[in-house]
């Protein structure tokens, strides 16, 4: 049983890092079982806790505002805390990721990950081809932007990172483009910066988001009206699989991040603020660098903490003693009940 609940949980974590689009090889340092006794698969938790733990991958629809659909979904659920992965425009549709109640720890990890736009610019003159995509090339790489006129934050000039610009369509008048950027980039100055150095002038006719971290258009995204079908269903008829469908568990907010797998026995000192020592280390990721940002996770698949890594993947195998990461935050909850056995207390990890 142990073997088996092992085996899933770390197919189950090897399925993050596909969801994100990485392949990561792992490093072994021990060959150790998970105990069936406490702790729950991600995908098997209550259906109450899995909505407390869990992440949707909205289609943000055109109109409200990112705040306003939070705040429905937070109504629809009767949850006291919700939050999203990064800001759209009213206008603006696609991707916006909404953690719920506990899963609202992570999801500041999201919001600074790297966005992807489908974006229609439209050139107030026509011009070649060949000039607009030279233009774009020049914006590809570090650049500086100044917040609009209509943004809600200080207007200080400061600098973005556009890593991709694809022309996909160009009929001398507007130009549909894929565009890949750092989290903050503003796409309406971006158009605007183009036509300027066009000579020629260019506004953003229409912007959606089809990449927000970890969270892509093609894995498929839930409308508000599927949500509130789903939630129909379940309190009207018991009938849980359309919200387990629309809603992720709290692991794949952090599936981009490098990863740790720890044992058991390091579970209930990491859940309760502990720093990582290397003897708890199951397995790890290569590739990790000391300062770099990693997921620590149970055997069975659950997220414990997320910390700072004060080795490298290297440093970490071979070590025999020492911190490995240092805890920056604690996801999961850890209750501890006295029970009158001949172990004493029992850790439930929830």
């Amino acid at each position: 049983m142990s073997g088996s609940l092992t085996r899933q949980g770390l197919e189950f974590i090897g399925g993050l890092d596909r969801f994100a689009g990485l392949e990561r090889r792992w490093i072994v340092r021990l060959e150790e079982e998970t105990s069936p006794d406490y702790g729950t698969q991600p995908w098997r938790r209550p259906i109450e806790q899995y909505i407390r733990l869990g992440v949707v991958a909205l289609d943000k629809p055109p109109g409200p505002t990112s705040h306003e659909v939070v705040a429905w979904i937070k109504r629809m659920f009767g949850l006291s805390k919700a939050g999203h992965g990064g800001t759209l425009d009213p206008k603006v549709t696609g991707v916006l990721p909404v953690a719920l109640e506990e899963a609202t720890k992570v999801i500041g990890l999201v919001v600074h990950t790297g966005k992807e736009y489908m974006c229609v610019m439209q050139l107030h003159k026509p011009v070649p081809e060949q000039d607009l995509r030279r233009v774009l090339e020049m914006f590809v790489g570090e650049i500086y932007q100044r917040p609009p006129l209509r943004s809600s934050v200080k207007r200080s000039l400061r600098t973005k990172k556009i890593y991709e610009i694809e022309l996909l369509e160009y009929n001398g008048r507007y130009a549909l483009m894929r565009v890949f950027c750092e989290a903050g980039t503003y796409m309406r100055k971006l158009c605007h910066d183009v036509g300027l150095i066009l000579g020629v002038g260019a506004h953003m006719r229409e912007l959606r988001r089809t990449k927000s971290g970890p969270f892509r258009e093609q894995h498929g995204l839930v409308r508000l009206q599927d949500l509130s079908e789903a939630l129909y269903r379940w309190r009207n008829e018991g009938k849980e699989d359309l919200l387990r469908k629309y809603i992720k568990p709290v692991e794949y907010a952090v599936s981009h991040l490098p990863k740790i797998v720890i044992r058991d026995t390091a579970v209930d000192a990491i859940a309760h603020g502990a720093n990582l020592a290397v003897p708890g280390i199951v397995r790890l990721h290569e590739g990790i660098r000391r300062g770099d940002l990693v997921a620590l996770f149970t055997l069975k698949g659950e997220l414990v903490a997320v910390g700072v890594a004060q080795m490298s993947s290297e440093e970490m195998a071979k070590a025999r003693r020492g911190i490995a990461v240092k805890i920056r935050r604690v996801i999961m909850k850890v209750v501890v009940a006295n029970i009158p056995l001949p172990a004493g207390k029992i850790i439930i990890m929830k």
